[in-house]
């Protein structure tokens, strides 16, 4: 397939993923993680990326901490694309920096954000979608969203209400979209997707780089101010330090506040390739190949070994011991050598409440 050479990907990376504690923890968080294939998930999001875009064309928005990392997992993209936010800011920095970064490289830059951390089980309808973002994008001044089809009602993600189709790009509908709503609860998640119109927010937005400028301008122009005279200085020896500078004033807030919310020129293609954000270790478990006991075994080193007796459907993962079970259902146990979780797999959300208590009471864990 040939690429269009104005595309560009920007993969956010810098995220923590604390719902998957204690192999998600603040020195390897869960995008540096083997959970679903032989590749890490920010690796296997780099493969995908690679389908629409040269390496060269691939940026990367991290944190400072985790830059080495990302330039061992990707070695194919250039050092000077991988960026180490100096302190978390939320994706509309993020955001904004890499498309700033992108019409920096070409004034015609049209830009894909894509998360590290989530997961794609059809490669070929998400090329699809997404290439159909891209020319939404490209025939205007549209932001566009990927929203993801709902599978059931989710308490953990925001959702995406649709009005009036707009057009067809390559057999997929374009919707206008009306608004916003974060995190419903079951009740109202249900309700949602029962009327058709919502769609689940992945925050999978393409857009022209200069159309989002023009949106920043518009609703948030203290924060292009800050932004804006540092990507001049890209190739500047001091262009880190001018960074941390802009970033101890640019205000903390995510995309979809600062823009999507506001914007009435967002429209949003359905996505329906299986997604997934691996949110917790009960959606690592429904991913994984199960054994004839229903159980998934989660083992990265020779030395872990896991046997079972009388047990069904279980997560399992060890690093370097053996672990084992006897008379156990519906169960995680996560060992990574320094600590040992052990839940119900309806649970699984509530790991970031231990995650919470660790924070008042031992960070040493986290």
């Amino acid at each position: 397939m040939e690429k269009n050479p104005h595309l560009f990907v920007v993969i956010l990376a810098g995220g923590g993923g604390t719902r998957l504690w204690p192999k998600s923890r603040e020195k390897t968080p869960k995008q540096f993680l083997k959970l679903y294939t032989k590749n890490t998930l920010m690796q296997d999001t780099y493969l995908r990326a690679l389908n629409l875009v040269t390496p060269d064309h691939v940026l990367v928005i991290s944190n400072k901490g985790y830059v080495d990392d990302v330039s061992r997992q990707l070695p194919d993209v250039p050092k000077e694309n991988i960026i180490g936010e100096p302190s978390k800011r939320e994706t509309a920095a993020a955001m904004l920096l890499g498309a700033l970064l992108a019409l920096h490289k070409d004034p015609e830059a049209i830009v894909i954000n894509l998360a590290s951390d989530h997961v794609v089980t059809n490669p070929a309808e998400f090329d699809h979608v997404i290439l159909a973002a891209c020319e939404a994008a490209a025939s205007g001044e549209a932001l566009v969203t990927v929203g993801i089809l709902p599978t059931f009602p989710h308490s953990g993600l925001g959702y995406i209400k649709i009005d009036d189709e707009v057009k067809k790009i390559n057999r997929l509908p374009v919707f206008r979209v009306t608004n916003f709503t974060e995190k419903p609860n079951i009740a109202t998640a249900k309700a949602f997707i029962s009327t058709g119109k919502y769609f689940w927010n992945a925050n999978n937005y393409v857009w022209r780089a200069s159309a989002l400028v023009s949106a920043f301008e518009k609703y948030k122009p203290e924060m292009l101010q800050t932004m804006w005279p540092i990507v001049s200085a890209f190739e500047d020896p001091d262009f880190m330090e001018k960074l941390k500078t802009a970033y101890e004033s640019v205000e903390k807030i995510s995309i979809d506040y600062a823009i999507s919310e506001k914007a009435d020129n967002l429209v949003l293609i359905p996505g329906d390739f299986g997604w997934n954000d691996i949110g917790d270790w009960k959606v690592v478990y429904d991913l994984r190949e199960k054994n004839d006991s229903g159980n998934v075994i989660l083992s990265e080193d020779t030395k872990g070994y896991v046997v079972c007796h009388d047990s069904h459907n279980n997560l399992v993962h060890t690093t370097d011991r053996l672990i084992a079970l006897v008379g156990m259902q519906d169960t995680i146990v996560v060992d990574t050598g320094e600590i040992l979780l052990v839940m119900p797999r309806d649970k699984s959300q509530d790991v970031k409440k231990i995650v919470e208590k660790l924070k008042e009471e031992n960070p040493t864990f986290l």
